[in-house]
């Protein structure tokens, strides 16, 4: 069995979560941890009694560890320098989204990734969710027929304080790529166009823009479309959003935490300025874990299976180019190309 020997980056700001599955997984062992802070490193190797080196160097620390596999766990802007560090020293990395601070620096990863050899697998949690997994086998199997359109709502508060309160574009470059990673594998379609305008509504608390409403157009000739904000207070979306799918046959709705349900045309009934419904119910059939651990959980079995996980970067890179599309279309005033 494969032997992942892991360097975590960024450790100062890290979640738990990634540590907590490193150390039940049985063969993964952390070797090290790197923080531009050095003392926030040790601070967390005391936290978790991890006796391990700590650095303030990634590369000074795969050489001392002879690790093999780097999580990154840095802020957006310091992606691109950490991913291309570690497969340049024969690494492969599991990183947090977005993948890149710019679609350039993607296609810069990308294309390492390929020249290397060495995979960059990007956590998109809410694709291992046993609701999402309902959804998208719903429409897969024909259930509402032909998908025309998909709408997701996002709208919540969230008052984090620290970087995202600075960021110039916070709800689509660091939470938006969640919904538009879902769109995707919901419909199993790609991104073709994309017209957006982002604004920044009065009650803001963000410097930045922090709502957005933006119109796909998708490989399979639907469109999605997204209508968002981070400083919604009161009637909150969950975090998975609010999804409703329109089809030849009938609608699908889904509302971020149950599971989905439709309603499709009776084809026993006569034709009807309203015609007569049936509705239909989603299954659980996911046995997976859920969320970062189901992901991390196809991270490795793709390492160790020899193929790029689900969320590699290679398919990842689409997610990004919707967000960055999106940037680039607000900025300009018109329908961007993807």
């Amino acid at each position: 069995m494969m032997t992942h020997k892991i360097v975590v980056a960024g450790c100062g700001g890290m979640s738990n979560t990634w540590l907590d599955y490193a150390v039940q997984r049985g063969n993964a062992e952390i070797v090290g941890l790197v923080d531009i802070y050095e003392e926030s490193a040790k601070a967390m190797a005391a936290k978790r009694g991890l006796q391990v080196p700590t650095f303030t160097d990634l590369g000074a620390a795969l050489v001392a560890t002879d690790a093999n596999l780097v999580f990154d766990v840095t802020i957006p802007a310091s992606h691109k320098q950490i991913v291309t560090a570690a497969m340049n020293a024969g690494c492969n990395v599991f990183g947090e989204k977005p993948m890149a601070e710019s679609y350039a620096d993607a296609q810069e990863i990308v294309a390492l990734s390929q020249a290397t050899g060495k995979r960059y697998s990007v956590m998109q949690n809410r694709r291992y969710l046993k609701q999402i997994r309902s959804f998208r086998d719903m429409l897969a199997s024909g259930a509402v027929g032909t998908v025309g359109a998909i709408h997701a709502d996002f709208f919540l508060g969230a008052h984090f304080g620290g970087f995202r309160d600075a960021m110039d574009s916070p709800l689509i470059i660091d939470m938006a790529i969640h919904t538009f990673d879902q769109a995707r594998f919901i419909s199993g379609a790609d991104p073709v166009s994309v017209y957006c305008h982002e604004f920044n509504p009065p009650g803001s608390w963000y410097k930045g823009n922090a709502s957005a409403v933006c119109i796909y157009e998708m490989s399979d000739g639907s469109v999605f479309t997204y209508r968002g904000s981070w400083c919604a207070d009161g009637l909150n979306t969950s975090w998975e959003a609010d999804w409703r799918v329109n089809g030849s046959r009938g609608s699908a709705r889904w509302d971020g935490a149950s599971l989905p349900y439709g309603e499709v045309v009776n084809p026993e009934k006569p034709e009807g300025f309203i015609r007569e419904l049936l509705r239909i119910e989603g299954e659980s059939k996911w046995e997976g874990q859920e969320g970062h651990w189901g992901c991390l959980d196809e991270m490795f079995t793709a390492l160790e299976e020899g193929r790029p996980a689900e969320t590699d970067s290679l398919d990842n890179i689409k997610s990004v180019a919707m967000v960055f599309g999106a940037i680039e279309s607000a900025r300009t005033g018109q329908k961007v190309k993807l």
